[in-house]
């Protein structure tokens, strides 16, 4: 079973946040986290898919308000399909095969970038290109074989909002960079832009999730890719939990972050999860809105690339959502 943040009786408990910013669960997630609790429930292909699937909608039914965070919601109800799945990890197989995906590219992405006026503008637009590897929730393409056919149209996308600047100004007056890792596969093309920080002369940790959940890059994972090799540490996040959550991470992780530095944070599921925090450190957040929730939030329209500053001590504020989308959007 999944360690979560308290338990009492068996039954995990969550103190649930109520926000006035940042990511509330809306109408649009119930339909898109019950498709990913089928769709993992599936994996594994160990016949308990009824079983998982029945834990995960209870638990939803139970927990559901209209002012809780879309983070905390989905790790509690994953948290339950997973422990009816009774599989650890119902990835495993999927994340090794997005990387894979990933590797075959990666040549073409380092000519991008040894060939780009902008290094770093051009390591911050590959990092995003891999974060369409997000399986089984309809917002994204659902088997790694499919990137393949993606690549050339999602490097010619750019970024459509875009601070890559303030990004790297910070990054320029920061000693130390934090990079919160989202899935396996996009974790490949995140290498590039690891390189660039370091080339600058930063010190960047690493932050992998503390236990398997979804297709995001754990400690194994990092390593089987060789993360750890590019990275001056690797810490994690302290259990298991839809992007971070604060509650629970370790006495390190927290030290780093009261340290002063930046934070690089990594697909929606990280944004989701801070972005109500005020913590004294800005956060730069690189994904791609492939839902309308997410979208709205940032202001942006769905299908967009974004590289989005949360300034220290404050939370992302909904904006004005964006009209459509220019491009053709793989989601």
């Amino acid at each position: 079973m999944p360690a979560n943040p308290e338990s009492k009786g068996g039954e995990t408990v969550f103190k649930r946040r109520r926000m006035t910013e940042g990511m509330n669960v809306s109408p649009d997630c119930v339909p898109c986290l019950m498709r990913r609790v089928l769709f993992q429930s599936r994996l594994p292909a160990n016949g308990k898919d009824a079983e998982s699937v029945e834990a995960g909608l209870k638990e939803y039914a139970r927990i559901f308000s209209w002012g809780m965070n879309s983070a905390d919601c989905a790790t509690q109800v994953h948290g339950k399909a997973y422990g009816a799945l009774g599989v650890r990890d119902p990835y495993a197989e999927i994340k090794e095969r997005a990387d894979e995906a990933a590797a075959r590219h990666m040549d073409r992405a380092g000519s991008f970038v040894a060939g780009s006026a902008d290094r770093f503008a051009a390591a911050a637009r590959i990092s995003i290109i891999g974060n369409v590897m997000d399986f089984g929730s309809g917002i994204s393409i659902d088997d790694p074989d499919d990137f393949d056919a993606w690549f050339d149209e999602l490097l010619g996308q750019g970024v459509d909002s875009d601070q890559t600047p303030e990004l790297k100004a910070l990054a320029e007056s920061a000693d130390t960079v934090l990079y919160l890792f989202d899935n396996c596969g996009e974790s490949q093309f995140d290498k590039f832009l690891i390189r660039e920080l370091r080339s600058m002369g930063k010190r960047v940790i690493g932050v992998v999730k503390g236990e398997p959940i979804l297709n995001d890059v754990t400690r194994e994972d990092a390593e089987r890719i060789g993360l750890d090799k590019e990275l001056d540490g690797i810490l994690d996040t302290g259990g298991f939990a839809i992007g971070i959550d604060m509650r629970i991470i370790g006495p390190e992780l927290r030290g780093e972050m009261r340290r002063g530095t930046v934070i690089v944070a990594k697909g929606m599921a990280n944004l989701e999860a801070l972005s109500d925090e005020r913590l004294n450190v800005p956060i730069a957040y690189l994904l791609r809105a492939k839902c309308t929730p997410v979208a709205d939030l940032l202001g942006v329209a769905k299908g967009a690339n974004v590289v989005r500053i949360q300034h220290a001590g404050d939370a992302l504020r909904p904006t004005t959502p964006a009209g459509p989308a220019a491009f053709r959007d793989p989601c």
